[in-house]
């Protein structure tokens, strides 16, 4: 086909070779090396950041870090699951490279490259605190404690690196929080800079709340998506999905509405959470929910009043696991702040993935579309890194690990996928950045039933194609349907544009050197 002024070439869209930048120009101006302390929870949405989107709720603390630092507004995962999207980060490389698929069949080969473990070999102390989640034991640090699988909330176990199991007495994300600073404080090597990765639980389903935080947010309403009633026309896959709140959200395990006699698929699961309180927790949690459930089942609510109730439980419970996490990331600021280190130290905060509040309809992540792509990211920078405000460049998270280890002025391994972040960081808004990501989701069958897919997105275009036991395209244009309601696939008007997208896809998956990849004859699978 002809070109036109809808076409995007393949060169504005090929991704820009990793930026090997030497660290000189900031190290001139800082004599020890900068430390790294990277925040990460789990299914932690953009929406649910007030610096992001102040709807729902505040967060000053993480609002803190945007307002000193800088707040990436296109900041996207390569595969929106919990453990493939950290092997993403810890590699740099996409799922097909590091070979972390899902969270189904996989188990990290931790005998693999990572960032941690070149930092270091380079000199730096490195830490992991929380949850890993990769189905194997982490290597590379000097010191990590980890949760076995997702975590509990309530007194959850560690396993340590004498591989022991103990159960810690508190809430999750207080006592990472509290291991975290006792790292810093008493047991790394003050001569030497560090690496440490603070990986919360939070805000992962079932979203069970810190005792103290119970109470809040019980009056607020919360606005529904415009299309919370989605139909799915002309996109199939979407209608496929098994996580509606109407339909598959749990009254029990994700609401909390236990009753004697009233049953439910995860029942067991959530009676065994309650478990792991001790009495006097459980009672309050308990007393809580009491009357809410008493009310709720009196009231028999059915249709678009049940759906909605649900969503509005849904909403409030999040919100309050927020709460915790929010004050936490403030005790870790403050503590910075107290021993003067701020000004030699990269703090980022960001979540493995993004979540849906009711988008769709749904909960959770999984697909290619905005909600769970997208993922928060800011920034602290310390000194000599001089950007500030928002950046707009399309950036991944197999972009970290070649940024940490720039900015520790170490050259990023050429078979990394990503690339470093600090000319970014730096002010600097390069005119060959990356014009396209490339995403691939792999986990079906399996829970919530979404298709696999791979994709590329652009600053206006995101085609997608559903694979393996389904065979169906769809295009948005990001900027006239930002919700991504309308298939623009089988559009005559598009056509030149998906014709230039399946190159660049192409172009992509070539260059990641996945096997799973499309093909004008066929799709390989």
């Amino acid at each position: 086909m002809k070109t036109s002024h809808l076409i995007l070439s393949i060169a504005e869209l090929t991704t820009v070779s990793p930026l090997l930048v030497s660290c000189q120009h900031q190290q001139e101006q800082n004599t020890k090396p900068y430390n790294i302390v990277y925040i990460m929870t789990d299914d932690h949405t953009a929406q649910m950041m007030s610096c992001y989107d102040r709807r729902y709720v505040h967060t000053p603390n993480l609002d803190r870090i945007a307002s000193d630092g800088v707040q990436f507004t296109n900041s996207f995962v390569a595969n929106s699951l919990s453990g493939p999207s950290r092997a993403c980060m810890l590699t740099g490389k996409h799922s097909c490279s590091n070979k972390f698929y899902d969270n189904s069949t996989c188990v990290f080969d931790g005998t693999q490259q990572t960032f941690p473990k070149i930092l270091r070999e380079n000199g730096y102390q490195t830490a992991l605190i929380g949850k890993w989640h990769l189905e194997s034991l982490p290597t590379g640090f000097d010191h990590w404690e980890v949760v076995p699988g997702q975590g509990n909330y309530y007194n959850p176990d560690f396993i340590n690196m004498d591989n022991d199991t103990i159960r810690k007495k508190g809430y999750i994300t207080n006592l990472i929080t509290d291991m975290s600073i006792d790292w810093m404080e008493n047991q790394r090597d003050k001569d030497k800079p560090f690496c440490l990765l603070i990986h919360h639980k939070a805000i992962h389903r079932n979203w069970l709340p810190e005792i103290k935080n119970l109470p809040l947010y019980e009056d607020k309403v919360f606005p529904l998506p415009d299309n919370f009633y989605d139909e799915y026309e002309g996109r199939a896959a979407a209608a496929a999905q098994e996580m509606s709140i109407a339909k598959d959200m749990d009254l029990i395990y994700d609401l909390k509405m236990l009753k004697e006699g009233k049953d439910s698929r995860l029942k067991k699961t959530y009676t065994w959470m309650l478990s792991r309180m001790d009495s006097l927790e459980r009672k309050q949690f308990e007393d809580f929910y009491a009357p809410i459930t008493e009310d709720f089942y009196k009231r028999n609510l059915k249709g678009k009043e049940l759906a909605e109730w649900k969503y509005q439980r849904y909403m409030r419970d999040y919100m309050k696991v927020v709460k915790s996490l929010d004050d936490n990331v403030g005790r870790v600021l403050d503590y910075l702040e107290s021993k003067g280190m701020m000004e030699n130290t990269l703090i980022v905060y960001t979540s493995d993935q993004g979540f849906y509040m009711g988008e769709h309809g749904w909960f959770d992540k999984r697909f290619m579309y905005e909600e769970s792509m997208h993922t928060p990211l800011v920034m602290h920078l310390p000194k000599g890194l001089n950007a500030k405000g928002e950046i707009h460049e399309m950036v991944q998270n197999i972009d970290y690990a070649p940024t940490f280890l720039d900015l520790a002025g170490i050259s990023v391994p050429e078979d990394m996928h990503g690339v470093s972040l600090l000319p970014l960081l730096r002010g600097e808004h390069p005119v060959d950045w990356r014009k396209a990501l490339y995403y691939h989701f792999y986990e079906y069958p399996a829970e919530h039933k979404v298709k696999r897919h791979y994709g590329v997105r652009t600053d206006r275009f995101k085609l997608i194609h559903f694979y393996n036991d389904i065979d169906v395209w769809e295009l948005y244009d990001l900027i006239e349907d930002p919700a991504e309601m309308h298939n623009l696939y089988d559009n005559k008007t598009y056509e030149s544009v998906v014709d230039s997208l399946k190159e660049t896809m192409l172009q992509l998956q070539e260059q990641y050197d996945d096997p799973v990849r499309f093909s004008p004859e066929h799709d390989i699978e």
